[in-house]
Formats: C-alpha cells, structure tokens, sequence
C-alpha cells in the first residue's frame, strides 16, 4: 500500500502526528522523571514507591494531599514536577451514573474521556488524538480531522481524572481506548499508558480487562502481535462488504476488509485473546436482513464477539437509530447463523456520551446536507 494513495488528512493519522509536549510533564515517563528527580535530591527508593502508590493506589488530586510525605518534599514536588496539564471544561452525569469530562489541553485543543458504571463493572473510555483522521461518516470525533496525537502524559490522565470520580469503595475494572482517535495511530505513546494502567504498581489492571478499539490499519495491528501484546483488541467493521466500507469509513478504500481481517487473524493467533467487532447499526444503511446475512458470512468460523451499537444520534448528521423492530430482526439473523452476538445497551445519551458529542456541544452546530 502506497501512502501517497491516502488523503492528507488520513496519512496524517496513520503516519503518527508529533506530539506536542513543549513542557515537562511528569507522567509522560512518570518512573524516568522520579528516578532522575530523586537522584538530584539524593532520596531513598521508597518515595518512589510512596509517589506511584499515592497515584494510582490511593487517587491523590495533588502533591499535597500525600500526607506520610514531608511538607519541605511535597512543596519541592509542587514546585518542579507537573502533575495535571489538562482542565476540565465540563463535567456531565446521567441518570445511569455514567459521568462525562472535557478536558482542555494545555495547547487549547479539546478531549474526551468517559467513566462508565456497570453493575459490577466500573469502565474508562479515553482518547488518544485530538480529533480523528479515519473519517467514519456518522462519528461526531472525526468531523473537523485529527489536529495531533496525545502525549503519553495525556492519555495517563485522563486514566487518572476518570479514576478521582469513582466512590472510595468503587476501583477501576476494564478499560477501553474507544475515545476520540484511531488508537494505532499513536502506538508509541498509547502502549506505555497502557502499561502504567497494567502493572501491579499502577492500575494493576489484566490486560484481559484493556481494549484497544481500531477501524482495522493491517500493518500497526502488526505491529501490535510483534510487540507481544495481549490486550483485546475490537476492529471496527460497520459494513459487510468493502462497497459499503468506503463510503462509511473513507480510509477503508486504500486497505480493504480482506486485509483487515487477516491481520486481526494473525493477532488471535498470537495473544489468543478473542476478538471483537464492532458495528454501529445505522437505520436504512446497514441494517438490512440481507446486509445481516452478509456479516454472518464474512465472520464465519471466527473466535469472536460481535457487538452491534445502535446508532447514537449527532446533532447535524443524517443517520437515525434502527427502529426496535429492525434491530430485533437483524440480531436473529445474526445469531442463527452461529455469531456470538451483543447489543450493547447506550448509556449516558442525555449527556452526549458517544465520543466527540460533547466537545462539538461547545461548538456552533453546522447543519450537513
């Protein structure tokens, strides 16, 4: 595949845009930036260990709230390590708990990340670009482009913001890289917060329990079983032939479902983790019998889940939630032909949770023909 067959708004998000990081921010490489700052002060390894524990254990919001530390050591850390570089523009409740926040970047972009409450699960959804080059037609993230992706500072907070949200006896369960941005388009950042959501001095979080969402880029899913990696992983299809594919997800016509699916394969083979597709069910565009039977065609004989989304609406796009009745239909003929299907139940649609709702809510609403 030749790059220079994308459009410049795609080969921006595939290449990997730089990153802005003009200041230090100390959980970009939160163990490098202790280690050196502990050295120039000549402090024992254990505070180290104190300043991860107070992080990510015990959810302190500031330096000074790490009380077994010495007051001279939490103005020293206060002075010269930034903890947060974001502000939080909004933060929104629904009724099923699910709790939404802006943050504003320190460069004046905007981001989204999502603390979703199960009966027993407690999840995160976080971003990893600001905006979105893939396209897809219906998604409210991708309807001004990708401006550049996050830091790994940037992706580590908001793992931290989401986490001071949760009640003192709630802990984090799942997380998932479903925000705003195609995830595998900044690999280089998104891994090492990934690893500070997994080890057992961070989130300590199974990877089991991590999920990296993708519209399908072959050779960064690659890139992902070289690395040994055994998060899940959840391609994003919504279509079943390559026909409907372009014209829903624009970067699908320089890669194609065939090549998609062969890397998603390869991973499997690698990690055994079961995969997951996800389909958005967008009324009178995929959701027909045939267009079922078609799906059911393309995923036969894969380990692997199928999460349907009924479509959640964006003010100033064309595309409507199925009726009950269609969804009822189409899942039937999912399941008969054998897939392990899931409708997935939307939470927090009076707050603008689908990513990239709520920051296009601060914005003037553009009406699309």
């Amino acid at each position: 595949m030749h790059l220079a067959a994308f459009h410049p708004f795609q080969l921006a998000a595939l290449a990997g845009l730089s990153a802005i990081d003009k200041s230090p921010h100390f959980l970009n490489s939160i163990d490098d930036t202790l280690a050196a700052w502990s050295a120039r002060r000549n402090l024992p390894r254990f505070r180290r260990q104190q300043l991860r524990h107070w992080l990510f254990k015990r959810r302190a919001s500031d330096w000074a709230e790490m009380s077994d530390l010495p007051k001279s050591l939490r103005a020293d850390l206060a002075g010269s390590l930034q903890l947060w570089t974001t502000q939080i523009v909004r933060h929104t409740h629904a009724a099923d708990e699910t709790e939404k926040l802006l943050l504003q970047l320190a460069d004046g972009g905007q981001i989204e990340c999502v603390l979703l409450r199960g009966r027993v699960r407690r999840t995160i959804c976080i971003s990893t670009q600001v905006g979105c080059g893939m396209g897809c037609v219906f998604c409210a993230s991708g309807l001004d482009g990708v401006e550049r992706n996050l830091t790994t500072g940037e992706i580590v907070e908001q793992i931290l913001r989401l986490q001071l949200l949760l009640r003192r006896e709630e802990r984090l369960s799942h997380v998932v890289v479903m925000g705003m941005g195609e995830p595998l388009a900044n690999l280089d950042a998104l891994l090492p917060a990934l690893a500070e959501a997994h080890r057992p001095d961070g989130l300590d979080i199974s990877t089991r329990r991590i999920t990296i969402s993708t519209v399908g880029l072959p050779p960064a899913i690659d890139r992902l079983t070289r690395s040994n990696a055994s998060y899940r992983l959840a391609i994003s299809l919504h279509a079943p032939n390559d026909q409907l594919r372009n014209r829903l997800v624009p970067v699908n016509d320089k890669i194609g479902l065939d090549a998609i699916l062969a890397s998603a394969d390869r991973y499997f083979d690698a990690s055994g983790r079961r995969m997951t597709f996800e389909y958005v069910l967008l009324a009178g565009v995929n959701d027909s019998p045939q267009q079922a039977h078609q799906l059911t065609r393309l995923l036969a004989g894969r380990e692997a889940m199928l999460n349907v989304i009924p479509y959640n609406q964006v003010a100033g796009l064309p595309y409507q939630t199925p009726s009950h009745a269609s969804q009822i239909q189409f899942r039937k003929i999912l399941e008969t032909g054998g897939l392990r299907v899931r409708f997935r139940h939307r939470k927090g649609d009076q707050i603008d949770a689908a990513c990239g709702q709520l920051r296009r809510a601060q914005q003037p609403i553009v009406e699309l023909g």
